[in-house]
């Protein structure tokens, strides 16, 4: 589903990612983890097209990013959604008009839409605001509206940067719940979060960490790391070690 080789990626002098290197299968779960600053965004760009490939090689859903067209950008992002740190939602209209969105462009009945909307909404606690409109939600209702549209088009990929950062400990909870049902049914999940807890109750999803554009650590194999070897837990180790901090 993704395999990404020596990839670097820079703006001007800086290097916010340093040869990369890792693969995911199909239905895969993996938490991305680091500081501020570590890469974390760059690298959902690159994997989004926000951001061309510089350097490595890129394959994701069946496309080659290296190659990607103007013209192919649409179809990649088909298959592949993401829930944006700063939600991208239009304010000026209500939830469903936002969460249908994506399914109006992809020429669905009317019917099919409504049922995947409300389903949706359902599920992420808006069903007494889905007709509301987004600029006059919170910061929370926000998100949780972004989240719906990203998931109601059924991805191959879901890209989430920091999807929990405005929700309280249930809502979170309810989020990540909905993000393994999909994971569950074959979806490929890609969550940056900085929350140790959120990665500690799913010890069976792969996890790496970023650290200066570079991947310190991971819990399976393919992930290629450039830290001193005596600092890495060994290959396989489930879970979060005690050293880690997201």
């Amino acid at each position: 589903m993704l395999v990404i080789r020596h990839l670097s990626h820079n703006f001007g002098r800086h290097w916010t990612l340093k040869n990369i290197s890792f693969s995911l299968n199909k239905g895969d779960f993996l938490f991305l983890s680091g500081p501020s600053g570590a890469g974390k965004t760059t690298l959902l760009k690159l994997l989004y097209a926000a951001l061309p490939v510089q350097r490595g090689q890129v394959q994701l859903a069946g496309f080659n990013l290296n190659a990607l067209d103007y013209a192919t950008v649409p179809m990649l992002r088909r298959q592949v959604s993401v829930v944006f740190q700063d939600f991208k939602i239009l304010p000026d209209h209500n939830v469903y008009e936002n969460v249908a969105l994506p399914l109006e462009v992809r020429g669905l009945p009317r019917a099919a839409i409504d049922r995947r909307v409300h389903a949706v909404c359902r599920g992420l606690g808006l069903e007494n605001r889905i007709f509301t409109a987004c600029g006059s939600l919170s910061g929370g209702e926000q998100q949780r509206v972004a989240v719906a549209r990203a998931v109601v088009v059924n991805p191959q990929v879901l890209l989430a940067d920091e999807p929990t950062g405005n929700l309280d400990p249930d809502l979170s909870q309810r989020l990540m719940d909905l993000f393994m049902q999909f994971h569950a049914h074959g979806t490929t999940v890609i969550l940056a979060t900085h929350s140790r807890e959120i990665a500690a109750r799913n010890p069976s999803a792969k996890m790496l960490r970023l650290e200066n554009g570079m991947i310190t650590w991971a819990n399976w194999p393919e992930a290629v790391t450039f830290k001193d070897a005596d600092s890495i837990p060994a290959w396989g180790e489930v879970g979060l070690p005690n050293h880690l901090e997201i």
